[in-house]
């Protein structure tokens, strides 16, 4: 009967699910013609990474979620505190390889700063900027990328679709609701990455329009519905890698 608890114990059920995957150095290739400085600031938003595992830290130290269905949830949490210092150093080997600008590391650290002060619960935060940031930087990793990027991108989603499946549990335990500050600065942060393509692009994936609103959508409802042709409007079938392109996995 324990047992069976387990099995529908929705943290334990995410939990069984990840994949342990080891941070490989990369090597830079040709990035899509227009997306350059798009690349290299989302790489310069890698600075947000240990922040949000901080935000998890953080909110374990206070309340979280209890009773029997949330068995699991503080163990689940703790493990996705070490997934974000594993995207640090992925993502700092693609930062190292495409030579991201000073300025862009400097404007980068003030948004972080910015989503550091903002007094909101620290899951609540996090969760904002997993699912319509971290989700919109992810494909364009992807798209506007080289194989290094594209690889990157494939392992860290996986981490993240535990990661937002997580913390949306517990807002919703929790009763966390976002609010127009929470959203002017997500907003504010997909503006500042995408600020170097133009409005609607000749290629879809260099307009910011499209970005944009795919970072709206997955705000909102939890979509992106701009992304259908990749087989799924939702995030979790966005990242398949062929399996030349994938790293070590423990």
């Amino acid at each position: 009967i324990n047992q069976m608890t387990k099995a529908a114990t929705p943290y334990l059920h995410l939990h069984q699910r990840k994949r342990t995957w080891t941070p490989v150095q990369v090597s830079a290739g040709q990035l899509l013609s227009g997306g350059e400085e798009t690349i290299q600031r989302a790489l310069a938003l890698r600075c947000l990474e240990i922040p949000v595992g901080d935000f998890i830290s953080e909110a374990m130290k206070g309340d979280l979620p209890e009773g029997i269905e949330s068995e699991g949830c503080r163990e689940l949490l703790l493990s996705n505190v070490k997934d974000e210092e594993n995207h640090d150093i992925a993502l700092n080997f693609a930062a190292d390889v495409h030579k991201v600008p000073a300025q862009f590391e400097k404007e980068a650290a003030h948004i972080c700063k910015t989503w550091l002060e903002l007094d909101r619960h620290p899951v609540l935060k996090a969760v904002i900027l997993e699912r319509s940031v971290f989700f919109v930087l992810l494909p364009i990793f992807r798209f506007l990328g080289d194989t290094g990027l594209r690889t990157t991108s494939a392992d860290i989603s996986r981490d993240e679709q535990t990661h937002v499946a997580a913390n949306t549990l517990v807002c919703q335990a929790l009763d966390l609701k976002t609010d127009k500050t929470l959203n002017n600065l997500r907003r504010a942060t997909i503006d500042w990455v995408l600020q170097s393509l133009h409005a609607e692009g000749s290629h879809r994936h260099l307009s910011g329009n499209f970005w944009s609103g795919c970072s709206d959508s997955l705000y909102a409802t939890g979509k992106a519905m701009g992304l259908t042709d990749t087989r799924a409007s939702r995030m979790p079938a966005f990242f398949e890698t062929a399996n030349q392109n994938l790293p070590q996995y423990a």
